[in-house]
């Protein structure tokens, strides 16, 4: 359910909690780097490891973690785990992001973001 904040849609709660979740997993270096493999296709841990260039035990700690939030499932393959997105968007999105940021610094070293202006509550309202 959405609620109407000042004329705007707010996502549920439950969905920012989510999303507050998968963003702070992803805001490591590594694991971002371990879901943009798997969002190009799906590995087991030692594959893995080597298309990322990080250590086995590193790698499957990362994806205990990635697993427990719901960002990676596995499915038995013989004795070992393959790993994979289990979400097309959120496989989409990271790929489409790491492919954009890409493209980018291509053609420009990436720049700080000027500071955004928000307005609270009331259109003539900035804050400092």
């Amino acid at each position: 359910m959405t609620v109407d904040v000042g004329g705007l849609q707010a996502p549920p709660a439950g969905a920012v909690a989510q999303a507050v979740t998968a963003f702070g997993l992803l805001a490591s270096r590594s694991r971002l780097h371990i879901m943009w493999a798997l969002s190009q296709g799906e590995s087991d841990v030692t594959g893995l490891a080597g298309r990322v260039d990080m250590a086995l035990p590193a790698v499957s700690q990362h994806l205990a973690k990635l697993k427990l939030a719901g960002l990676v499932a596995a499915r038995p393959e013989g004795r070992r785990q393959v790993y994979y997105v289990d979400d097309p968007d959120i496989a989409a999105t990271i790929g489409a992001m790491v492919a954009l940021l890409a493209a980018r610094a291509e053609q420009r070293p990436l720049q700080p973001l000027p500071p955004l202006e928000f307005t609270l509550g009331r259109p003539d309202h900035k804050s400092a």
